[in-house]
């Protein structure tokens, strides 16, 4: 059996390696994958390893089998079978010793998961580090392959590819930490063999986390921190280098309660080293790779020292100006390795929690404006720094699409940083420090030879990005800005950030004197703007949306311009480039003009805003049913969304009541003759949607009709967003005893027919989104009218509905499903409890043994861990509503088989839901269930056998008649 295996990988080998057809190539492939989850591999990969005539290709393939069956499957193999395997490990270590190294790298790792599965005591006394030691002092000539394996342990004690038990890995990292004292001194003797270097550097960095026991004045004198900050000054071990000073300079900060004084010694011949390396960061026939390591450094050591650093002592200015070296760098994958390190420093200097020390308020206002005045150069300096990053490349045009998305990307970190400055500097300085730049740039831009205006976009770029920190009293530089914008070029790229600069100072424009005249020239930019490309007419959309948000008083006597701007635009025959979406910015500007304005003026405003919405829908239904059938999509829903901005922004009650009244018969035929259409009646719930939420109880009579709407085409038509629209109905009419009779229907009709579409996983699997929204309606009826709702025999329906659908694996209606049950367990221990707690405990005491199975095996495989915390509060809510939940759990958990959970851990799991019922929070409960939900996830054999036992999808419920 053995032998017809070895034949066949290798067949299936050559196969994928060397045949031509891709049929045959992804057949081998996906047996080989396949083979890699049987219980044979172990035996066949084994064989293979060890058969001399295997070549590269079998060897690697087979060493990664017999690793990712150590790491995921080592339960498959009897107890007996470990020291057979380490046996045989053992040996292929040392067969492989001097390569090929990818193969001996999987056995090392295949080791190191042998390690975190077993034991300490399995390796003997002191566990494998121990072992390790015996076995490279008696065979040295094996040494590199017993090397890689020590500096592979303690990379693998963070993988969660290994499928070992959460306390079994916390042993094998607590025997790792009292083992690190051995495995520095094995470092250390391998430093007499030169070409092993580079590997005892790598070893020793991996290592150093675990080095918890080892004081830092030690590590300050031992041979092997020397070694590595002797080799920042080598070329050939920088980057190893580099690595061992980082993870000390993290062991200096992430140790206890002894803070800085406790690994000063440490941090005294760390720190001198690496600002030794500051001339090589100028040095330009210095590799790049080696640049970025040092730089690199250099960012690890500020942030890791920010709070000494903050303090602003001599030696810590040094460190700062070192920082701004790196800032200053050519290449801004370099430069911006600092931008973290401005960050941290900024947050540092500016909260209060950096001064509490100082004791009175009076002392710390002191200290800190002592701080900020120190950090006020290096900061002005940054900002000058950085804000040459965004200019514009003369070859931009040429950029591919990666390229220019790297290009934004860097102009949103840089504005990140000069929001961070201003903190520190205050706006209207950091504006200063800026229009500097924008004076100079205005200079090569207006000049007659090689204009350019790279420049000044770049300066208006950084302007505009702090906007929101500059005072609307600013009167010095921002009336320069402002009175500069109309004469400059209308290169599209400028002129889009001359839009959003205008956007991004609409509150300062609308503080601004009277007698500066400003507003009108820049409605004139913003008009060009709309004019000269899409993305121009997209930066001049959103600015006009602001100024009209914040200067629509001084809008007051212009009413008929803006109006023509907004039909012009709207309508697309006037010159304008503005697209669909984007139109949505003027619809929402002359919205919000038309909430300041006193209802009779509103209501006209309103009529003239609408206009050019409404009359292309009322056109197209004039043409005849047929047509508005055929019509796509997109011609109705360019309208109804501008319809849903308007109904959103326009904050008059009655006004849009009237007008929701007026055109009710338009939307009703689009909702009669398009039900079919997702796209459209989504658009179409969504204005209806905002209409509710803006007009409430103003709506009348048109309520009564949209909700005799919704129920008849949703029985037709299957479309959630009529459930979705319900529900926005329910939160705002839900306590109005006056609509109780419609909501009653409402809930009946739309949950009997969910009921129907929603009758096994399957069914919850085809129809996410009426899932969702179903019971996002549901937990809005709990919410707002559980009078309407509880008591209805659809509701008890509902609950096991919902029991039907809580394995769903679509993410918002497994949230949806788990909200509306946990709803239910809070309302049974709500204030209004009473009321309703006889009927629900009869509803969960009936389902109770079944729900919680069902939440049980979601917790332990049936549900993407992401849903944990979902899963946690429900069984955390039924556990405090109802006793019995403990003896339903026992139950479930019974079922689960010893190969999955210990006893222990079955009584760790029933104390969790213990603890749960007695108050525990949340946040408690979920890291302890979720330690519970790793156990049982940790390989796929354990998940299959766990849902096996609990069989989630096959249960159903049967009341149990009451005795």
């Amino acid at each position: 059996m053995e032998a017809q295996g070895t034949a066949t990988v290798k067949e299936a080998l050559a196969a994928l390696y060397h045949q031509t057809d891709d049929g045959i190539r992804t057949a081998a492939d996906r047996w080989l994958q396949e083979f890699q989850h049987t219980l044979d591999a172990w035996q066949v990969a084994d064989s293979l390893l060890h058969d001399e005539s295997s070549n590269l290709e079998t060897l690697i393939f087979c060493s990664q089998t017999l690793r990712s069956k150590v790491q995921r499957d080592f339960e498959e193999l009897p107890s007996e079978a470990f020291r057979l395997l380490q046996d045989s490990l053992y040996v292929l270590l040392k067969k492989f010793n001097k390569g090929p190294p990818k193969v001996r790298t999987q056995i090392c790792i295949a080791i190191a998961a042998l390690a975190v599965h077993v034991p300490v005591e399995d390796w003997g006394a002191g566990g494998i580090v121990n072992w390790l030691s015996d076995e490279m002092k008696a065979q040295p000539e094996f040494i590199p392959g017993f090397l890689e394996l020590l500096i592979v342990l303690p990379q693998e004690t963070s993988s969660y590819k290994i499928a070992a038990r959460p306390e079994r890995r916390r042993q094998f990292e607590s025997n790792l930490c009292s083992s690190a004292n051995v495995a520095l001194n094995l470092f250390t003797a391998c430093l007499v063999f030169d070409q092993l270097k580079g590997q005892v550097l790598e070893g020793f960095a991996s290592w150093l986390r675990f080095c918890h026991g080892i004081s830092a004045s030690e590590l300050a004198s031992h041979c092997l921190v020397h070694t590595a900050l002797s080799s920042l000054n080598s070329d050939q071990f920088l980057e190893a280098a580099v690595n061992v000073a980082s993870e000390l300079i993290n062991v200096t900060v992430s140790r206890g309660s002894g803070g800085f004084a406790e690994q000063m010694p440490l941090i005294q011949i760390l720190v001198p080293r690496v600002m030794g390396l500051k001339e090589q960061l100028k040095d330009s026939s210095k590799d790049e790779e080696d640049v970025k390591a040092i730089a690199r450094l250099y960012a690890d050591m500020g942030e890791s020292y920010v709070d000494l650093i903050a303090t602003g002592s001599d030696d810590s200015m040094q460190i700062v100006n070192a920082l701004l070296e790196v800032t200053s760098h050519l290449e801004f994958d370099i430069s911006s390795m600092t931008f973290n390190f401005w960050h941290r420093l900024r947050r540092n200097l500016t909260r209060r929690e950096s001064y509490v020390s100082y004791g009175s308020e009076v002392a710390i206002e002191a200290e800190k404006n002592r701080r900020l005045q120190i950090f006020r150069p290096p900061f002005e300096i940054l900002v000058s720094l950085v804000s040459s990053r965004v200019e514009y490349p003369e070859d931009y045009h040429t950029f591919s699409e990666e390229d220019r998305k790297d290009f934004r990307h860097a102009r949103c970190a840089v504005s990140d940083v000069l929001l961070d400055a201003t903190d520190v500097l205050g706006g209207d300085s950091t504006l200063k420090v800026l229009s500097t730049k924008l004076a100079q740039a205005y200079g090569s831009c207006s000049s007659e030879q090689n204009p350019k205006w790279q420049p000044v976009e770049s300066a208006l770029f950084c302007i505009q990005a702090i906007a929101k920190s500059v005072s609307i009293e600013e009167r010095e530089i921002l009336p320069q800005v402002m009175s500069l914008l109309p004469s400059l070029p209308h290169h599209e790229q400028l002129l889009q950030t001359v839009c959003s600069t205008i956007g991004a100072f609409s509150k300062w424009i609308d503080a601004a004197p009277a007698e500066l005249s400003i507003l009108p020239p820049l409605v004139g930019i913003l008009n060009k703007g709309m004019s000269t490309s899409e993305d121009t007419a997209a930066a001049a959309s959103m600015a006009f949306k602001y100024v009209c948000e914040d200067c629509r008083s001084k809008f007051s006597g212009s009413l008929d311009a803006l109006f023509q701007i907004y039909h012009i635009a709207i309508s697309g025959v006037g010159g304008y480039k503005v697209s669909s979406e984007d139109s949505l910015h003027l619809v929402e500007a002359l919205s919000v003009v038309t909430t300041s304005l006193p209802p009779e003026p509103a209501t006209r405003a309103l009529e003239l805003i609408c206009q050019p919405v409404i009359n292309p829908l009322q056109e197209l239904i004039q043409q005849g049913d047929q047509v508005l059938q055929q019509v796509p999509a997109r011609q109705l829903t360019m309208h109804i969304d501008r319809l849903s901005c308007i109904f959103s922004n326009v904050k008059h009650p009655e006004v849009v009541a009237e007008a929701v009244n007026r055109y009710w018969p338009t939307l009703k035929s689009i909702f009669d003759q398009r039900a079919w259409d997702t796209r459209t009646m989504e658009s179409l719930c969504r204005s209806c949607k905002f209409a509710v939420r803006t007009c409430g109880r103003f709506m009348g009579i048109t309520i009564g009709a949209m909700l005799e709407e919704i129920q008849t085409l949703y029985q037709q038509h299957n479309q959630s967003c009529f459930l979705y629209l319900s529900s926005e109905i329910i939160k705002i009419f839900g306590s109005d005893p006056s609509c109780a009779n419609y909501l009653t229907s409402l809930i009946q009709i739309l949950f009997s027919h969910t009921i129907q579409l929603l009758r096994t996983i399957q069914d919850f699997t085809s129809r996410p989104d009426i899932a969702d929204d179903c019971f996002l309606l549901a937990s809005r009826c709990i919410r707002y009218c559980p009078n309407l709702f509880v008591h209805t025999e659809m509701f008890q329906r509902l609950v096991d509905c919902a029991m039907a659908g809580i394995t769903i694996q679509h993410r918002e209606a497994c949230k949806s499903i788990l909200s509306f049950l946990s709803d239910i367990f809070d309302l049974s221990n709500s204030s209004e409890r009473g009321t309703y707690r006889e009927l629900i405990n009869t509803i969960v005491l009936q389902r109770g043994a079944t729900l919680t199975r069902i939440m049980i095996a979601a917790l332990t495989g049936a549900l993407p861990s992401g849903r944990l915390e979902e899963i946690s509060y429900v069984l955390l809510s039924l556990s405090r509503a109802f006793g019995e939940m403990l003896n339903w759990a026992r139950e479930t958990i019974n079922l689960i088989p010893p190969q999955a959970l210990t006893d222990a851990e079955r009584s760790r799991f029933l104390q969790i839901i213990s603890d749960a019922a007695l108050g525990s929070s949340l946040h408690t409960i979920t890291d302890r269930f979720g330690e519970i939900s790793d156990v049982c996830r940790r390989n796929k054999t354990v998940q299959d056998l766990v849902q096996s036992a609990l069989r989630p999808h096959d249960l159903s419920f049967t009341v149990v008649p009451q005795q």
